[in-house]
């Protein structure tokens, strides 16, 4: 599991959780988590016990926190790399990309985010 996905996971849940099935069931493709549609974001992430102590909203370190993910620059660069962004070197501008990438990410899986925290 990459890190995008243990953020989603740690804001809506693993997909184990939203699509457990019986063992017995013949396996199916993974489906594109259809439980964030139309879930607010910002609600659902300031709703984590000590959201309102960290700047979530646009600081990538504080949102890895907020969700229990090391924020170091390796994990940071690695989470960079699976968005698609090769040249990531950890400067305050490449985090701020970066957390906008994350919530564009999440919103195009159908979460609602709020404009100001995308592009």
């Amino acid at each position: 599991m990459g890190i995008f996905s243990s953020i989603s996971n740690a804001i809506f849940g693993s997909d184990e959780e939203e699509t457990a099935a019986p063992e017995a069931a013949a396996p199916a493709a993974a489906p594109q988590r259809a439980a964030i549609s139309g879930v607010d974001v910002e609600q659902r992430i300031g709703s984590i016990p000590g959201s309102d102590k960290l700047n979530w909203k646009t600081s990538i370190v504080d949102l890895m926190k907020l969700v229990q993910i090391d924020p170091s620059y390796a994990n940071r660069k690695e989470l960079a790399q699976e968005l698609g962004n090769t040249d990531y070197s950890g400067t305050a501008e490449d985090n701020i990309a970066l957390h906008k990438a994350v919530m564009n990410k999440i919103a195009a899986a159908g979460g609602i985010v709020p404009a100001d925290l995308k592009d």
